[in-house]
């Protein structure tokens, strides 16, 4: 199990059966860990929660497979539930990630232990202010975005008047330089995003399309990651 001291959020992958082009999750999982991604995340708003137990586990076989169970961190969007019947299954689901009305931080915590990982995500209003200012004794990175808007998450960044607020390159990385604990950013992010995101000081990137709809989603990732990698070389694993 990757503990909380000992994750790598760089190259993050968000995954469900939704958004494949109907491929199998396992396939896409693979592709993009093959090419270099090391964190994934399950999220589904439409399947069942016996699926997501079965998708999870699955996930977590593929990632032993490749020989990558202690590189790449496998989370949850959102189920607590799924992640422990994931776990009870013999499934390595090394934590969640939740957004602020989703299920309280210190429940996860207190279900899944001290080591396991838990990410959140802030409402856009708020989102500088909360970081400057949330206690982070239970969280251990802060999911930001978008950087404009996507289909796949329809109401990631919708503010309080109903539009939906993205975040230009200089408050990504006001919002790095406040934040105690790391910053992931997604949203619409493409490759050519990559060289100015890296510059911000974010501890990595988050997608979804950009490697679940290539038509070869392994050489989509192998460029992502190139491509951050180039503009932070020194970059290191939490």
């Amino acid at each position: 199990m990757i503990d909380r001291q000992h994750f790598d959020i760089s190259a993050y992958l968000v995954v469900g059966p939704e958004n494949t082009r109907g491929r199998s999750v396992d396939t896409v999982v693979a592709a993009a860990v093959q090419g270099g991604f090391t964190c994934v995340q399950i999220r589904s708003k439409e399947a069942s929660a016996r699926e997501l137990v079965r998708i999870t586990v699955s996930a977590s076989q593929v990632i032993e497979r490749l020989g990558r169970s202690q590189q790449v961190t496998l989370l949850v969007n959102d189920r607590l539930d799924v992640v422990l019947a994931a776990r009870h299954a013999g499934a390595k689901v090394d934590g969640i990630h939740v957004g602020q009305s989703d299920i309280p931080v210190a429940v996860c915590r207190k279900y899944l232990g001290n080591t396991s990982v838990i990410g959140l995500s802030a409402r856009t209003h708020e989102l500088m202010d909360y970081v400057a200012q949330a206690d982070v004794a239970d969280i251990d990175y802060f999911g930001a975005g978008p950087l404009r808007e996507t289909a796949t998450k329809p109401d990631c960044g919708l503010d309080i008047d109903g539009t939906i607020r993205s975040r230009s390159f200089g408050e990504i990385a006001a919002l790095a330089a406040a934040s105690p604990i790391p910053v992931v950013l997604g949203g619409g992010v493409a490759l050519a995003d990559l060289p100015d995101l890296a510059e911000t000081g974010v501890a990595g990137f988050f997608v979804v399309t950009a490697v679940t709809h290539a038509d070869d989603p392994q050489a989509a990732a192998q460029e992502l990651v190139h491509a951050w990698h180039a503009h932070r070389p020194t970059a290191a694993p939490l």
